[in-house]
């Protein structure tokens, strides 16, 4: 595990045992861990493999190997409850840096790897099972969108570390053909072009709220505990918000989005 990455120590700290049935990638665990109110759930996490076979994928990025194993692994979820009425919970724990960037991911279909992912999220989403995920670090760019931007619920740790965008600064910077202070004078005006958690949280997409904890690279009981109590309050929230994602529009900084949306949406009906 690299110093940087959470995945593991939350899975660690909010679950039991991985399950070991499932022939998985080593960068995918999966978990099943009890909520505060004794609710049984499933934990899915990515995290490093150094002796992942693509290199461009062993710090936790989300690669081939790492898009079709969270596909099968929350397909395998989903037919465990095919016959049940009341859905387990699945939580995705994000600590994602980036995609894999490689010639051989990109020859090989990342992007299919990648949307296998996303669909198996939302499947599970639209078929009853609460998707909530937990940000505990980075969730850039193809990862996140991979692995946790499908969930009803997105909650984030209250950290300077927890961030979400596209791309890295760096990245972001030859990109705009600006240097990283000028970037980052620029973020302090627009809030999508900002990394930091609090203006990610101003766009309304952060409907499971920040939480804070005491220590986020080493969770104490108490924090855990926490985590645990606020899970099972987003998980409250998806029963009264139901299966799609309309959550994410009411703040003020997405009123444009949802003027659009509301357009296009008249328009798609008119006769």
């Amino acid at each position: 595990m690299t110093a940087q990455n959470r995945t593991q120590v939350w899975l660690d700290v909010l679950t039991q045992a991985p399950l070991t049935e499932l022939e998985l990638p080593a960068s995918i665990v999966v978990a099943k861990g009890v909520l505060a109110d004794q609710q049984s759930a499933y934990f899915i996490g990515v995290k490093p493999d150094e002796n992942n076979p693509f290199p461009r994928a062993r710090n936790g990025e989300v690669g081939l190997l790492e898009g079709w194993g969270l596909a099968k692994a929350v397909h395998w979820i989903i037919d465990q409850d095919a016959d049940q009425n009341h859905k387990t919970p699945i939580i995705a724990i994000v600590d994602v840096p980036s995609q894999a960037y490689g010639r051989r991911e990109e020859a090989l279909g990342i992007h299919l790897a990648l949307a296998g992912a996303v669909g198996a999220y939302a499947q599970a989403r639209q078929l009853g099972h609460p998707v909530i995920a937990l940000l505990v670090g980075k969730a850039m760019s193809g990862a996140f969108l991979a692995h946790g931007y499908q969930a009803n619920q997105i909650v984030a740790l209250d950290d300077a570390s927890v961030m979400v965008h596209a791309m890295g600064k760096e990245s972001a910077a030859r990109v705009t053909m600006r240097t990283i202070d000028q970037l980052e004078a620029l973020s302090a005006k627009v809030p999508p072009m900002a990394y930091d958690i609090e203006n990610y949280a101003s766009l309304g997409l952060l409907s499971g709220g920040l939480l804070q904890v005491q220590n986020i690279a080493q969770p104490s009981a108490e924090d855990s505990q926490k985590v645990l109590q606020h899970l099972t309050q987003c998980l409250e929230k998806t029963q009264q918000d139901g299966t799609d994602l309309s959550n994410r529009l009411g703040s003020k900084n997405r009123s444009a989005t949802a003027r659009v949306k509301e357009l296009m949406t008249a328009q798609w009906h008119a006769e």
